[in-house]
């Protein structure tokens, strides 16, 4: 199912997107990493052959509707621009029926479309899922926010952040955007009013995280230090550095 599905993505992104253009090979190799991360997960909770494939398939489609947000707006950011590329992949793929040119069979496609959907909400409840859907979203939506890490740890600040290096060294910290890192919390995308609000908020998806596999990517690589490694603060070093212990503190308490 896999094998086929990846063929069918390889020819929709290079018939249809610009390789050339760097914020659309990002999101290319952005998918693939989170194809891999979405293996070593389910590979880790013991998952079978088959839910192996479908969280595969989950990942390489999740994020289907962001090459149209960059072709029409050469942004990720939607905080500023009202678009949810989730649910516009979720269309995509099962409203408009694209699904179809990547795998055949629909046994799956609840589950595929759930994950799809509720990958990037701030919060997802497990009312909303049976149990095999709630498993599904909780991998992808792992695997998404690990290589979220690797991407802010060596990715082009720019391509990824929609800011300067400069904004983010040059900017200070809202209050609550520091108040809900400190109380363990992810970061509401229109809580952001900064340059640094927005490289904070990326370390802080280490406090959306579920599966233990995921805490181990995130140690095994020192994301959380190499994130914060990548700037020099004017004027948040302090703050920056209470941040990190935070983190650091919370990934160890998590492992443990």
């Amino acid at each position: 199912m896999y094998e086929n599905a990846k063929k069918q993505f390889d020819r929709f992104v290079r018939n249809n997107f610009d390789l050339d253009d760097a914020k659309i090979l990002n999101k290319y190799e952005h998918t693939s990493y989170v194809v891999e991360n979405a293996e070593y997960i389910g590979r880790n909770l013991g998952l079978e052959k088959e839910d192996l494939q479908v969280a595969k398939v989950a990942a390489l489609l999740h994020d289907i509707g962001r090459f149209r947000q960059i072709e029409q707006n050469q942004s990720f950011r939607e905080d500023i621009l009202s678009y949810d590329h989730a649910m516009l992949g979720a269309q995509y793929l099962f409203e408009q029926g694209m699904i179809r040119d990547f795998i055949l069979a629909s046994d799956y496609d609840e589950i595929i479309r759930k994950a799809i959907l509720f990958h990037s909400r701030y919060e997802i409840f497990r009312d909303d899922f049976n149990d095999k859907e709630w498993l599904h979203a909780r991998i992808l939506r792992d695997a998404d926010k690990v290589d979220n890490f690797r991407m802010k740890s060596v990715e082009d600040i720019l391509t990824i952040a929609d800011v300067t290096k400069e904004e983010i060294e040059n900017s200070k910290l809202s209050e609550k955007v520091f108040a809900d890192f400190m109380a363990e919390r992810t970061i509401y995308s229109r809580d952001r009013k900064t340059g640094i609000d927005i490289w904070v908020s990326y370390v802080a998806f280490l406090f959306g995280l579920e599966f233990l596999p995921s805490f181990k990517l995130i140690k095994e690589k020192n994301y959380v230090n190499r994130i914060f490694d990548r700037m020099e603060y004017r004027y948040e070093q302090t703050k920056m550095e209470q941040l990190r212990r935070k983190a650091l503190a919370y990934l160890e308490k998590k492992l443990r």
